[in-house]
């Protein structure tokens, strides 16, 4: 008898334990039977419409304990009032989410090789990087990324991406990629020499990228030939140019996605 009571006490403790949480429109979950990861769009018919950044809606019954919010356990409930389908579109053109709770960081990683790299990315894919969970780290260069990636240590769900500069054929970059045989490393790049110049140039009010003489740092030559002073001041300005991925050019826009592809398929967290 007394093990019977212990019983329905320590079973009323666990289901306390798992918090009952608003459904409101924006609160990013994941469905841990599949791994959708998706913004709450509205409930109906007793099911909570979760979509994913590249708009892809899917239905998952409410079932206690049946979503993860930030990786822990937790019970969606509806909302008191009624959901906002408002949809608008983030800087990458995905559809914005509204304002949404990160992610809990995935394993697998994008690496860039620069700071300006990096907040590039930030100011177009941002947004979806939060509702997917997914840090972009700087190398500050990819000379050693053989040694990086092995240090990283690499799995089937501990993946990593791998944002290249000037990635043309006979580059030294091109020798350094075509080294790196893990199957759990997607390396793609774009062909400029900096990620300055997958900016369009009418973007930051010029008519070309100028050309800088061998030798020459490239930013200190840009920034030279257009009188904008120093690099750190150069490049506050081209960032403060770019508002979507219509500023960008395109090899730099579908490398950046296949990677974002790359690290968040379901495979890669559930393997």
């Amino acid at each position: 008898m007394r093990s019977h009571n212990y019983g329905d006490v320590l079973s009323r403790k666990r289901k306390r334990t798992v918090p009952e949480v608003a459904a409101e429109p924006g609160l990013v979950v994941e469905d841990p039977g599949s791994g959708f990861c998706g913004a709450v769009v509205r409930i109906e018919h007793g099911n909570v419409i979760l979509e994913d950044r590249h708009g892809a809606e899917r239905a998952f019954p409410l079932h206690p304990a049946g979503f993860l919010l930030e990786g822990k356990p937790v019970t969606l409930i509806p909302a008191k009032h009624r959901p906002d389908t408002t949809r608008t579109r983030s800087a990458s053109g995905s559809v914005h989410v509204g304002p949404v709770r990160a992610r809990t960081a995935r394993d697998s990683r994008i690496w860039v090789e620069g700071v300006h790299d990096a907040e590039l990315v930030e100011r177009v894919w941002g947004h979806d990087l939060r509702v997917e969970g997914v840090v972009v780290e700087p190398l500050h260069g990819v000379d050693d990324l053989a040694g990086y990636i092995a240090d990283f240590g690499t799995g089937p769900g501990r993946r990593l991406g791998v944002l290249v500069d000037h990635l043309i054929k006979g580059s030294k970059e091109s020798r350094i990629v075509d080294a790196i045989t893990d199957e759990n490393v997607l390396v793609t790049g774009h062909p400029y020499v900096d990620i300055w110049q997958a900016v369009k140039p009418e973007v930051v009010g010029i008519a070309a990228w100028p050309e800088v003489p061998r030798g020459v740092p490239w930013k200190d030559g840009v920034c030279e030939a257009l009188g904008w002073g120093e690099p750190a001041a150069g490049w506050r300005h081209v960032l403060a140019s770019v508002s979507s991925f219509r500023d960008l050019e395109t090899p730099l826009i579908g490398s950046v996605e296949r990677l974002i592809d790359f690290v968040t398929e379901p495979s890669a967290d559930h393997a």
